[in-house]
């Protein structure tokens, strides 16, 4: 079927990384059904740079993934369905784990059956999360001027593969945990073509970086509004950053594999060539925005990683893809999108940012 036949539907598909997967598919000539509630601030910007670039091929959907009828109607006819509607922060489902529960679980449960009744042969690709593998707290990690890193032959320096047993943490742990359980079970049990995607640190252009969620972009508008950046921990916390537009990449290319990878869940990130501590980046932030950024210290997080790389061994082999872009040239380029959007306190010259 070419591009121009298909609708595909994306379910938080005015966030961030639905929306740059959007963009992509309707620049490709695909329809688009954006399903969103338009909860997240700053997602209106995003749903509205869909449609005024891509008119008609852009066909939003405002509503909730808990409002299950609403689901089935939106899933009538699609011909695939990307799934990005979730509760996204840790710290928001230590507040309230009633809602956490409702928008990852029943909405995830909601889309399986929506397009299990309305169009049992689009494939479901899920994004997950890293954080079903838990916090490794039964792994040593050693800390070093680089960051922590693994001190412990069952985990190697080039990352977590998917062979590390499951270990939820914290209720957004769980949920993601529970709704990547289903997505995978409903290929085993119902036959749908469905595959999952367990992301890293993503980040790039359209994110709406906040303390909680998105802390690349949150560092950088930080930063460049002269704000202070708080860390929660050592600052030595590893993570393999990702950007966006790779990201994109890897979905398109697990939509034109599905046949060959339903039913299994993938690791994706950065890789080891991009694992970097927060304090890096908030030095490489320095070089960017042309000087050091204000930082101060909080207590750590439930949950959180001190270190986390992903093995994409498995993903690059199965989906032929190529290296990511280095987490350097990506910083800049997401420094460079958010000066067009921001008005920073302290102003970087865009030459100037591109000269450092």
């Amino acid at each position: 079927m070419s591009g121009g036949e298909q609708t595909i539907l994306v379910t938080g598909g005015a966030g961030f990384v639905g929306s740059n997967l959007a963009d992509r598919l309707a620049t490709g000539g695909r329809r688009v059904r954006i399903y969103d509630s338009l909860n997240r601030p700053g997602v209106e910007a995003n749903l509205d740079w869909l449609t005024s670039r891509h008119g008609e091929l852009i066909e939003p959907v405002i509503a909730d993934i808990r409002d299950a009828d609403r689901m089935l109607q939106a899933a009538r006819g699609v011909d695939a369905a990307f799934h990005f509607a979730a509760q996204v922060a840790v710290t928001t489902s230590m507040a309230d784990p009633r809602a956490d529960l409702d928008i990852n679980i029943l909405g995830t449960f909601n889309l399986l059956e929506a397009v299990r009744a309305q169009a049992a042969h689009a494939p479901v690709i899920f994004a997950s999360t890293n954080k079903v593998y838990g916090d490794l707290s039964d792994c040593p990690m050693r800390p070093s001027p680089h960051g922590y890193h693994p001190d412990h032959p069952d985990l190697p320096v080039t990352g977590i593969g998917e062979d590390r047993p499951l270990d939820f943490h914290t209720p957004y742990g769980v949920s993601k945990g529970a709704a990547d359980q289903y997505v995978l079970d409903y290929a085993r049990s119902y036959g749908l073509r469905t595959a999952v995607l367990r992301m890293s640190c993503i980040y790039g252009q359209r994110q709406m970086g906040t303390e909680d969620q998105g802390w690349v972009a949150h560092f950088l508008i930080r930063a460049m509004r002269g704000e202070t950046i708080t860390l929660f921990g050592d600052g030595y916390q590893v993570r393999d950053i990702c950007d966006v537009r790779d990201t994109v990449d890897a979905y398109l290319a697990a939509l034109d594999r599905i046949d060959a990878i339903s039913g299994r869940a993938f690791n994706w990130g950065g890789g080891a060539n991009n694992a970097v501590s927060l304090l890096t980046v908030i030095d490489e932030i320095g070089r960017v925005i042309g000087h050091a950024p204000k930082v101060e210290f909080a207590d750590w997080r439930p949950g959180d990683q001190r270190w986390y790389v992903s093995d994409t061994a498995r993903i690059d082999k199965a989906l032929q893809l190529s290296q990511r872009r280095g987490w350097r040239d990506g910083l800049r380029d997401l420094a460079a999108w958010l000066e067009t959007q921001h008005a920073p306190a302290q102003p970087v010259p865009a030459m100037q940012a591109a000269a450092l």
